[in-house]
């Protein structure tokens, strides 16, 4: 079987959990005896090479529409259905205050034509400039033979917003345990808080920036500002006290150091399907701090320590109930039984064999 996983054009210049994501499952399939191909959106691609097209990111859906019509093969859709709309609407400042007053697909279909116009990033289908973002949704729901929701709960959401009863398996995300390998006799470091994610206004680092400013904590914020909102950026360095400090994004071996000497992860965002990188840091036997918001609950259950983004005092009470408490070995076994790459690499490619039969 040969596979084109095809995504967004900036996936490398613009490296998010999405990029570890098809890299990972590239990978592991692979290693399953699948040939695959990662393609990106604005690429020639051949599509007589395959047998099968998965797509990833049903939230920029011109790339699909265009992709999936032109090459009349069968295809599956990773969804990595985020929700930006509590962000976009309560937290953005300037022109993008508009944005209170339209639903989320509206924002999301202003928000991919500027990229385009702007020359930020490619838009593959022209036919989605008078469909819009909600029937273009629609219409590949209807077009897939499967998707592949990172969780009960995405799927759920996906029911609700755009059309139930797709087809559907589960594909959890999930690290690599052959690079998170933890050393559970070095002594974390109490005091130490890390957050590792895109420094963009969805992730929230700047309300844990207020939450951490001037405490006895030191808290290490990991990742490269995101392009498109530079001012955001700007306002995380210019407001951090003396204990915040700021490193560039750093590739997952190199990440193993710092989730090793932190005693606490943090990541307080509007939203998150799964977090992650407080998969890889709970597996490095890091206690979890966590948005309240989105799917994490399905992964984290009762293990991690929930906060409330809007509410830094929420966040700094978190922060310091996880540095305190013990390390649980249960997530970490939960996390090795139930979401490697590995494992998402077998849910993926039972997805291809029933997509073959349908």
């Amino acid at each position: 079987m040969r596979v084109a996983l095809i995504t967004r054009s900036t996936l490398y210049t613009v490296r998010g959990g999405d990029t570890v994501q098809v890299v990972q499952t590239a990978q592991h399939l692979t290693e399953l005896g699948v040939d695959v191909n990662i393609l990106l959106s604005n690429e020639h691609i051949d599509y007589a090479k395959y047998n099968l097209l998965h797509f990833f990111n049903i939230t920029r859906p011109a790339d699909i529409l265009y992709h999936g019509k032109k090459s009349g093969k069968p295809y599956v859709v990773s969804t990595i259905l985020c929700n930006y709309s509590e962000y976009d609407k309560h937290h953005r400042k300037g022109i993008g205050m508009l944005f209170s007053f339209l639903p989320s697909d509206s924002i999301e279909y202003l928000k991919t034509m500027a990229r385009w116009l702007m020359g930020k990033d490619h838009l593959s289908s022209i036919n989605y400039i008078w469909k819009g973002q909600r029937k273009s949704i629609v219409e590949i729901l209807n077009k897939a033979a499967m998707i592949l929701p990172n969780s009960k709960s995405e799927y759920k959401r996906v029911g609700q917003d755009y059309l139930e009863k797709v087809n559907n398996i589960i594909v959890p995300n999930g690290i690599n345990p052959n690079v998170f390998k933890w050393d559970p006799s070095i002594l974390k470091d109490e005091k130490l808080v890390i957050c590792v994610a895109r420094i963009e206004g969805i992730k929230n680092q700047i309300n844990l920036i207020r939450a951490l400013n001037n405490t006895d904590y030191r808290l290490l914020i990991i990742g490269t500002g995101s392009p498109n909102q530079a001012n955001y950026y700007n306002q995380c360095r210019s407001i951090a006290a003396d204990n915040v400090s700021f490193i560039d994004h750093l590739p997952q071996n190199e990440l193993v150091y710092y989730y090793q000497m932190a005693k606490v992860h943090v990541l307080p965002s509007w939203f998150e399907t799964t977090g992650l990188s407080s998969i890889e840091a709970a597996i490095m036997g890091c206690n979890i701090v966590i948005t309240d918001k989105g799917d994490t609950k399905e992964y984290f259950e009762d293990y991690a320590y929930y906060c409330d983004p809007a509410d830094p005092g929420s966040i700094l009470n978190a922060i310091k109930t996880a540095s305190l408490a013990p390390i649980d070995d249960a997530l970490r076994q939960k996390i090795l039984s139930k979401y490697t790459w590995k494992h998402s690499a077998l849910q993926t490619l039972k997805a291809y064999q029933l997509t073959a039969i349908l």
